[in-house]
């Protein structure tokens, strides 16, 4: 039982990050808004960059943007949320049960690997450059979250140990 409990608290720690994440976001719109806007548009990276045609200045694409990152990280959360109720009705049922719970926990896992990997290392940290910026890089932040979201991705995954 103490796997199970584990892995339904990691998978509420992150319902809790992500939904903190989305909901800071909205509470403080321009905090992270001027990070997305400086990323798109490119403007602090390095001076004679070849790569400036990628760089996007259209405020509506901006917010476009932060919209897409906030309705991700709100859907990371409800999915996380929606799997930490599965496995925690489930906590005492058939291993067959339990496994079939853990559906939407991989999907909420999924999405915030796919945004804080994909989105943030693979588009903006690659495409955008933001490895470039001395003050828009969040690529360590981005890191320690998919890293998490990954491991706990593997640890939900795992067989639980059978009592013999």
């Amino acid at each position: 039982m103490a796997a199970r409990y584990t892995k339904i608290c990691l998978i509420l720690f992150l319902t809790a990050f992500a939904l903190l994440a989305g909901l800071n976001n909205i509470l403080d719109y321009n905090a992270n808004f001027q990070f997305v806007q400086n990323v798109l548009s490119m403007d602090s990276t390095f001076a004679d960059n070849q790569l400036m045609y990628r760089a996007i200045t259209r405020p509506w694409v901006w917010h476009g943007a932060y919209c897409m990152i906030i309705a991700l990280q709100l859907t990371t959360a409800f999915c996380l949320a929606l799997g930490a109720g599965s496995l925690w009705r489930t906590r005492y049922a058939s291993y067959e049960t339990f496994d079939q719970a853990k559906k939407w926990a991989i999907i909420g896992l999924w999405l915030a690997i796919g945004l804080w990997f994909f989105g943030f290392s693979v588009i903006a940290g690659e495409w955008f450059l933001m490895w470039q910026s001395p003050k828009w890089n969040g690529l360590d932040s981005a890191f320690r979250f998919y890293m998490t979201a990954l491991a706990a991705l593997v640890f939900l995954c795992q067989a639980e140990p059978r009592a013999t």
